[in-house]
């Protein structure tokens, strides 16, 4: 190729959404409630957590983090998606489609990582329970923390490097609604090879790490359970881990389902791309419902803050 005839892209047209014109209004509407949705409850759940000394442990402060994440990772793509719903400007900047794809695949992975920890958290508590308080100390739970957030977002920058130091001519619509490592690298015209391998090794032995942990975990917990004789036992014990084990179902469940499943040829790629918004839009409302029905500490604890008067009263 005639190195005259390179053209250095300045930025991205996200078209993830331009071929579905007759429903961009209704997807607008639908996705303000949902992103609304998203910051009140997972606020709430902050703000139950602070308020709460009962709630002030390590269980606890593991669903606080995942409530940050719930925030910041939708935060990260739904805005600029929200603006390209209503304006014909779907452009991005180099540099802002490099900040997106580093944000958002830092806080999934740190979410990845997060919810191994919170398995092992489990883990701890049940097989363990007379010892709990001395594994998962508050100095081990900052610890774990620590080591999730920089994993995730050490991981992230390894990865927004490596796809952002490739060569990109010609075109320049990246085909989803935000800047992913898939449809960015699938732009450039230079040699892939090492981006991608980083992807499958990095992404593969991370991500397939924490997904052991989480799975290996969640078997002692059930082993653990069905040894315990009595039925009301059995009860107090899986309701200590069927909140997160719902969340690790649905956040491993919609990522299969979005990028691990076979495409069909019956769908149109913007009927695709508008499931992979349920991936990153919908599991982030979802999980706060999950915690504040399945869990009676929280509920109670979001009993005080929406209604401190009632309760103080019965106190």
């Amino acid at each position: 190729m005639d190195i005259y005839n390179l053209t250095t892209v300045t930025q991205f047209i996200l078209i993830g959404l331009s071929d579905l014109p007759e429903v961009r209004y209704p997807l607008f509407v639908t996705f303000v409630i949902i992103y609304q949705i998203t910051l009140l409850g997972n606020g709430l759940i902050l703000l139950a957590i602070v308020t709460e000394k009962k709630l002030q442990t390590p269980m606890y402060y593991l669903l606080a983090n995942l409530s940050l994440l719930d925030i910041f990772c939708p935060s990260a793509t739904v805005p600029k998606m929200l603006k390209n719903l209503l304006t014909e400007d779907h452009s991005i900047s180099f540099v802002g489609c490099a900040l997106q794809l580093y944000f958002l695949v830092a806080l999934a992975g740190t979410e990845v990582f997060l919810l191994a920890v919170m398995a092992y958290d489990r883990y701890v508590a049940i097989c363990f329970p007379l010892r709990y308080s001395l594994i998962m100390t508050k100095v081990r739970c900052v610890q774990l923390l620590f080591g999730t957030w920089a994993a995730g977002f050490l991981n992230s920058f390894v990865h927004t490097m490596s796809t952002f130091s490739l060569s990109f001519c010609n075109s320049n619509r990246v085909n989803q609604y935000y800047c992913d490592i898939p449809p960015v690298v699938a732009l450039s015209c230079s040699s892939t090879y090492i981006a991608e391998m980083l992807v499958l090794v990095i992404g593969g032995i991370c991500g397939v790490g924490a997904f052991l942990i989480t799975l290996i975990s969640y078997i002692y917990i059930v082993s653990t359970i069905l040894k315990i004789r009595s039925a009301e036992g059995k009860r107090k014990a899986f309701s200590t881990c069927a909140s997160h084990l719902l969340v690790v179902f649905l956040f491993y469940g919609t990522t299969i389902f979005t990028y691990i499943r076979p495409t069909s040829s019956q769908h149109s790629p913007g009927r695709d791309r508008l499931i992979s918004m349920l991936y990153g839009v919908i599991t982030p409302m979802l999980n706060p419902i999950i915690y504040s029905l399945r869990n009676t500490e929280v509920k109670g604890a979001l009993r005080k803050v929406l209604h401190p008067r009632i309760c103080s009263q019965r106190e």
